[in-house]
């Protein structure tokens, strides 16, 4: 079964074909669109021999882009499939989904109307993925449509933990509590892991790190997640390549009068000029964050510190609210490749019985990996994620059924 997995930002869509053979599941084709209406658009794609290459493109919109990809999946020399009718299905990541959606569902008229009720609380996003949907009912309009929620996974915390502390007619009427988002990731890292180790995830307490120019964590417990670090908008919880996680409200009303920024300004500051960005004044690349640290940068090497320990923070908080924790999961483009960070971040986590086993670290970069002694009370282990994957998988099942 072919399924074509579909992530349309604001001025990228982004995509992957797979075909689904039980444990065999191949990945035929992968890149993605970018600079969408932009000058200097273009397709970039990896060929059949796993070399990369880029097409230039003039595209003005999503469906230009979206026809433009369905041309190349069936392009004699760099395509995969014959003709479009080889998809069975498609696959959508829809970023937030409010309480509409607790899982994936195939997509239809209602379920627009709902993604669309959403736009309010996810307008950098929702329309985006929109886009994408409407461009596939377009060009292929008899293909079934999944979409899959970034928020899903998160539906199962309680109350407690995703209620703000704020009027309580806020969330009746205007939905604002917390909603967690990279749930696709969560999700499958923390079911892969307990694969991965050969344990029953229904007796587990996970902590998930994924950690990236965005980043996110999450407390798992018996498979649901019970609380999450992300809110409302992915701007909370964790110090991030631009944005700023975690900051006193007071804060930002102070900055608002002292330098007189509208709502929209201060939405740029605190998505696209802060984080570790915003305090070493160098990049939000971790890679170039640390060449600097080598070069004596003090203003990179507090960045680093202080999105170190907001991580460190959090593994503590979500370790007494689960009363222990059993597996911490490192994934994300950081989480997975960044050995100093995982060894800084689980340096301080020795009273909670967690042990390093720095060799075996300091080799490891996207592999699944136990990276803790056989000592350890708590197993850590570095789990790449496939948000594709998941999405093509729960397509894929949908359109079964």
């Amino acid at each position: 079964m072919k399924i074509l997995v579909l992530n349309s930002g604001s001025s990228s869509v982004k995509y992957k074909l797979i075909d689904l053979e039980g444990k065999n599941d191949t990945t035929l084709a992968e890149g993605g669109v970018e600079k969408i209406g932009l000058e200097g658009g273009f397709l970039k794609f990896k060929k059949a021999d796993g070399s990369k290459a880029t097409d230039m493109l003039g595209l003005t919109d999503h469906q230009g882009a979206v026809k433009a990809i369905l041309a190349k999946l069936t392009d004699p020399v760099d395509g995969c499939i014959r003709s479009y009718d080889e998809i069975d299905a498609v696959g959508h990541r829809v970023v937030h989904g409010g309480e509409k959606f607790s899982e994936s569902v195939l997509i239809n008229d209602d379920v627009k109307a709902k993604i669309r009720e959403c736009y309010d609380i996810a307008p950098l996003h929702n329309p985006a993925n929109m886009t994408g949907i409407e461009a596939i009912t377009a060009l292929m309009p008899d293909v079934p449509q999944v979409g899959v929620f970034d928020t899903a996974f998160h539906q199962t915390m309680p109350a407690k933990a995703f209620m703000y502390a704020i009027p309580y007619k806020f969330y009746t009427e205007d939905g604002v509590r917390r909603y967690g988002f990279h749930g696709t990731s969560h999700r499958y890292v923390s079911s892969r892991v307990c694969e991965f180790l050969g344990v029953d995830i229904k007796d587990q307490r996970i902590i998930t790190c994924h950690i990236g120019n965005g980043a996110s964590m999450a407390a798992v417990v018996g498979g649901k997640c019970v609380d999450t670090s992300m809110g409302l908008t992915p701007v909370e919880g964790l110090m991030m390549g631009t944005r700023v996680g975690d900051i006193d409200p007071g804060a930002l009303t102070f900055l608002m009068n002292k330098h007189h920024l509208s709502a929209d300004q201060l939405q740029t500051i605190i998505n696209k000029e802060s984080g570790v960005l915003g305090v070493s004044g160098v990049s939000n690349d971790m890679r170039e964050i640390e060449a600097a640290i080598a070069e004596g940068n003090e203003r990179a090497r507090l960045a680093l510190d202080m999105y170190m320990l907001r991580i460190t923070k959090y593994i503590g908080a979500y370790a007494a609210e689960m009363g222990g924790v059993d597996i911490i999961v490192f994934t994300g483009g950081v989480g997975e490749n960044q050995a100093g960070l995982r060894a800084d971040v689980c340096s301080t986590l020795g009273f909670m019985g967690v042990e390093i086993d720095k060799e075996v670290n300091a080799r490891t970069r996207g592999t699944e990996t136990v990276i803790s002694t056989p000592g350890s009370r708590v197993k850590v282990c570095v789990i790449p994620t496939d948000e594709e994957l998941t999405i093509a998988r729960d397509t894929a099942a949908l359109v079964k059924k």
